[in-house]
């Protein structure tokens, strides 16, 4: 006997006529399951983490140029390259709404091959600028070709993973920011080496390479990213299937038993969706916990390498020891999303991401008042905040994600999100002042202050995740095949609940009951 899944009817509303219709059938083996969702690990993940590494290599490198004289070359000062930075955040702001409504409707294969392309572009053009105005401009212009990628990424995960799976794909994604944080450090350890070849400065040459690479990886995406379930084919191959039909089936049907809502996704973004999200005011806290997070780290990437060259160790190799935190943080971010995931601990592993992260700016603050031969000593205070510095923004985005109840919402939701990520990259780039230098001791200050109140916001948020769990008790529980509640919090394939009225379940209020025949 096939396996078969009866849902009550009238748990959801009738589909409109622009949405997909919803299906839900399960007829296929554990065993199918695992090699359909391993193919898909094997395809997306490494994809998606390779063109958040190549991001981040383009726009974090410039950091690394600091330190190969890239500011006298180019004829700036301190305070006008901070002001190039605060261009690239303002660049990715202003345009990451229409970018991602523009992805919402043609899709994440197009949308993210072009967007590599045109920042990948634009990244190898630095190579060649001179003067305040060239660098302004190329700034803002990799803002504007960046904006959306990253929600775009995220909001891919979301609709092709279960709740369940979310928050460590999450962070595997984030391991090529965090990949590319890193090993941008150590790669440009070699290459601003070649200064002199060609009559050119090293970090021409940086730009240059990073920039071919990050194109190059724009036709990987090309040949090989699937586009969506309705379209699994990629850009340059539009007649090859990268999932059979069968896989497409199990895939797709397994998100929509997790969460039925996506399954009703919309053809476009309508206005309700807009003001389902912006009037929302717990998904605000979440933006204000990603502008708190991103801009203390922002600047802190930005000037890592330099930091530790104040203490007396080598210009070029200061690069390479700043990658040492940033390489720490991959294995520390993999273990909080564990937690996060096998535990359900969405807002414990924020508080607490954020109370390690604000410790490490105490550590530098408190360690600027020690002797330059403790130079190890305050190292460790560099290495410690890059370990613990990124990883929060990941996890507060897989809580937000929770938090939504549709497809629309969440898109708009994950663009909310990083946009505070990237409001913080304008404020972030004047932390760090030439007045201020080279023991930075305001900078420092000033960022303890936005990370406590970072964490004031987290932990508001957690309290009412507490009190909204309490008060909702077993409505929003799944129905096993026993009619038993099966535990757990807000991880569906069972009922959704709404969050205007919370003690009720849309429709006609009963939860939905799914029985599932044994597979042959």
């Amino acid at each position: 006997m096939g396996a078969k899944t009866s849902v009550n009817s009238n748990h959801l509303p009738p589909p409109a006529e622009d949405e997909q219709p919803l299906s839900l059938q399960v007829d296929w083996t554990p065993e199918e399951e695992i090699r359909a969702k391993r193919k898909m690990d094997l395809i997306l993940m490494p994809l998606l983490s390779l063109g958040f590494f190549c991001l981040q290599l383009d726009r974090g490198n410039i950091a690394n140029a600091i330190t190969d004289h890239f500011m006298e070359d180019v004829g700036i000062t301190q305070n006008q390259f901070n002001v190039g930075q605060q261009l690239l955040s303002l660049g990715i702001v202003l345009t990451e709404i229409p970018a991602n409504m523009i992805l919402y409707r043609v899709g994440p294969g197009k949308w993210l091959t072009l967007q590599l392309f045109l920042f990948g572009t634009v990244s190898t053009f630095q190579a060649f600028q001179k003067g305040l105005g060239a660098y302004l401009t190329t700034r803002f212009l990799l803002g504007i070709t960046e904006s959306g990628f990253i929600p775009g990424g995220l909001w891919t995960l979301s609709t092709w993973y279960t709740r369940e799976e979310s928050a460590k794909r999450v962070i595997i994604f984030y391991f090529g920011n965090q990949l590319g944080q890193a090993s941008s450090k150590l790669i440009a350890y070699g290459i601003l080496h070649m200064r002199g070849v060609a009559g050119k400065p090293g970090w021409f040459w940086l730009f240059v390479l990073m920039g071919g690479f990050t194109i190059f990886t724009g036709f990987l995406y090309g040949f090989f990213f699937p586009d969506s379930f309705k379209n699994p084919h990629s850009t340059f191959l539009p007649h090859v299937k990268i999932f059979s039909d069968r896989e497409v089936h199990i895939l797709r049907t397994r998100v929509w038993l997790d969460d039925p809502a996506k399954g009703k996704k919309k053809k476009k973004i309508d206005r309700g969706a807009f003001g389902r999200t912006f009037l929302n005011w717990r998904l605000w806290i979440h933006g204000f916990i990603s502008l708190c997070n991103n801009g203390p780290q922002r600047a802190f990437d930005t000037y890592g390498p330099t930091i530790v060259s104040s203490f007396g160790f080598p210009r070029l190799k200061s690069n390479a020891m700043a990658a040492v935190g940033l390489y720490l943080q991959v294995p520390m971010g993999f273990l909080f999303s564990y937690i996060s995931d096998r535990y359900n601990m969405r807002g414990e592993t924020v508080i607490a991401g954020f109370i390690c992260h604000l410790v490490g700016y105490v550590f530098n603050r408190s360690f600027t008042a020690l002797p330059p031969s403790l130079k190890g000593v305050r190292y460790f205070g560099v290495i410690w905040t890059q370990t613990f510095g990124t990883f929060s923004h990941p996890l507060n985005i897989t809580w937000m994600s929770l938090t939504c109840t549709d497809s629309e919402q969440r898109a708009l939701a994950m663009t909310m999100a990083i946009m505070g990520g990237n409001i913080a990259g304008i404020y972030g780039a004047q932390i760090f002042r030439s007045d201020d230098k080279p023991l930075y001791m305001r900078g420092f200050a000033v960022a303890c202050a936005i990370l406590s109140f970072g964490l004031v916001l987290a932990i508001i948020r957690y309290i009412d995740d507490r009190i909204r769990k309490k008060k909702l008790g077993d409505s929003i529980q799944p129905v096993t095949e026993s009619g038993e509640n099966s535990g757990g919090d807000e991880k569906l394939g069972s009922a959704r609940f709404d969050e205007k009225n919370p003690q009720e379940v849309p429709g006609d209020g009963k939860k939905m009951q799914i029985a599932i025949d044994p597979v042959h």
